[in-house]
C-alpha cells in the first residue's frame, strides 16, 4: 500500500509538472508584427519644373499615376523656379516634401524646416549612388535629411547659328564680344535669377584670374567676393533677362533672339525636340551643378505617404524616366539600364562620369575651411542689387 501510494504521488507530480509546462507553452505569445502605417491619402510636394510628371505633357513620361494606383496617395505638386522660392514655400508650411538643391538644403536643415528621416523606412536607399548617400548637403551631424533624387550640371546653352562651334568658355555670357553671326552678344544672353549664380561667375573667375586664389566658388573671402561681383556688374548690360522660369527661357530662345545662357539640360532637350538650332556644352572652366534631395517637412501632414513617395522616387525605372525627361543623371546607378526612355547610353550622354568636374550647389556659410567667408545672406542682397543695375 505504501509503495503504491508513493508511485501514485510521483505520477501525479510528473503530470502536474507537465501541465504547468503545457500551460506555460500555451500562454507564450509570438511578438506581433508592427502594424502597417496608415496612408493619409495624399502627399504635397514642392518640386523643380519637369521633376514630377503624370503624362500631361507627354503620355510616355508618367511616374505619378502608377504611384497613386499602388498607394492611393494622391500627388499634388507646386513647382518652384528657384531655391529661394522653395525655401520660402517650405517655411510657410503646407507641404510634405521638397526636391531641394544643395543651395537650399542646408538652409532648410539649419532652420529646422525639414526633419531627419529614418532610412529604414526607405528600403531601396542602399541602391543610391555611393557618391550621394552621405553627401554634405543632406547628411548632417550623422543624420540623413532626405533621399537623393537627380543630379547634373548647369550647362552653357547656345544657338548654333550664332556659334558655329561650341563655345569653350563662359566668357560667352560674361564678356562683351562679337559672335559668329556677326552680331554682338549684348542683349542676347541671359543669367540665372538666383543668388547662387554668383558661384557661376566665381568658377569663371577662378580660371581667368588664378591669382585671386579661389579654390571653392561657394567659399569666397571679401577680396574674392568683390572681384566676382565686379564680373557680374559688367555682365549686366549684356543680359536680356534674368531667368528663373524654364518654360519662359525656352520661349526666349525660340522667339526673343536669345543666343546664350547658363541653363539646365531640360531646356536644351525641350528646344532640340522642338527642332530649334540649340545645343549645350560644359566649357573648359567646368560648371556649377545641382544634386537634388527629396526632403520632408518638419511639420509634414502626410508623412506616411511621403515615405512611400521617397521609396518610389528611387526605384530604377522612375529614376531612369526622370533622367530621360529632364536630361539629368539618376541618383540610382541601376536606373541607367532600367528605362527604355533613357536608353542604354542615356547616363553617359547626360554626364554620369562628370561628377567630379561639377561644383555642386551648396549654401555659402560664414564659417568655411579658409576662415571667414561671405555668407549667403550677403549673396542674396548683393545679387538683387546687381540685377537692378546697381
Amino acid at each position: 500500500m505504501f509503495a503504491n501510494n508513493t508511485c501514485f504521488a510521483a505520477r501525479l507530480a510528473a503530470l502536474s509538472a507537465g501541465a504547468v509546462i503545457a500551460l506555460l507553452g500555451c500562454g507564450k505569445k509570438e511578438p506581433e508584427a508592427p502594424a502597417a502605417p496608415v496612408l493619409e491619402g495624399q502627399v504635397d510636394i514642392v518640386a523643380w519644373p519637369g521633376y514630377i510628371e503624370r503624362g500631361d505633357t507627354d503620355a510616355a513620361y508618367d511616374w505619378v499615376k502608377g504611384f497613386e494606383a499602388k498607394t492611393a496617395c494622391k500627388v499634388n505638386v507646386k513647382t518652384a523656379g528657384t531655391s529661394d522660392e522653395m525655401v520660402s514655400l517650405m517655411t510657410q508650411g503646407g507641404y510634405d516634401l521638397v526636391t531641394a538643391s544643395g543651395d537650399a538644403s542646408l538652409r532648410l536643415i539649419r532652420g529646422g524646416t525639414v526633419q531627419a528621416i529614418d532610412i529604414a523606412r526607405v528600403p531601396s536607399y542602399s541602391a543610391v549612388d555611393e557618391r550621394l548617400r552621405e553627401a554634405a548637403w543632406h547628411f548632417v551631424d550623422g543624420k540623413h535629411y532626405g533621399v537623393p533624387y537627380q543630379w547634373g550640371p548647369n550647362v552653357l546653352m547656345y544657338n548654333t547659328n550664332a556659334f558655329k562651334e561650341a563655345p569653350t568658355s563662359w566668357a560667352a555670357v560674361f564678356e562683351p564680344m562679337k559672335l559668329a553671326d556677326g552680331k554682338s552678344n549684348k542683349g542676347r544672353v541671359q543669367a540665372y535669377d538666383g543668388a547662387i549664380y554668383i558661384a557661376d561667375a566665381a568658377v569663371y573667375l577662378m580660371n581667368k584670374n588664378p591669382d585671386l586664389g579661389i579654390t571653392d566658388p561657394y567659399a569666397l573671402n571679401e577680396a574674392q567676393y568683390a572681384a566676382v561681383l565686379e564680373v557680374l556688374r559688367k555682365q549686366h548690360p549684356l543680359v536680356q533677362r534674368y531667368w528663373h522660369d524654364a518654360n519662359v527661357q525656352v520661349q526666349d530662345f525660340t522667339t526673343e533672339g536669345v543666343v546664350a545662357s547658363g541653363s539646365w539640360p531640360f531646356q536644351a532637350n525641350t528646344l532640340a525636340a522642338n527642332q530649334q538650332a540649340i545645343a549645350s556644352t560644359v566649357p573648359s572652366e567646368g560648371a556649377t551643378g545641382w544634386a537634388d534631395t527629396t526632403m520632408m517637412s518638419a511639420t509634414a501632414a502626410h508623412p506616411n505617404c511621403a515615405y512611400e513617395w521617397m521609396e518610389w522616387s528611387i526605384s530604377p525605372k522612375v529614376q531612369g524616366d526622370v533622367a530621360a525627361w529632364f536630361g539629368s543623371v539618376p541618383a540610382v546607378p541601376a536606373a541607367c539600364s532600367a528605362s527604355e526612355l533613357l536608353g542604354a547610353e542615356g547616363c553617359a550622354t547626360n554626364g554620369f562620369e562628370n561628377f567630379s568636374k561639377i561644383w555642386f550647389w551648396r549654401t555659402p556659410e560664414a564659417a568655411c575651411a579658409s576662415g571667414e567667408c561671405v555668407p549667403y545672406s550677403r549673396w542674396s542682397t548683393d545679387y538683387v542689387a546687381i540685377m537692378g543695375g546697381r
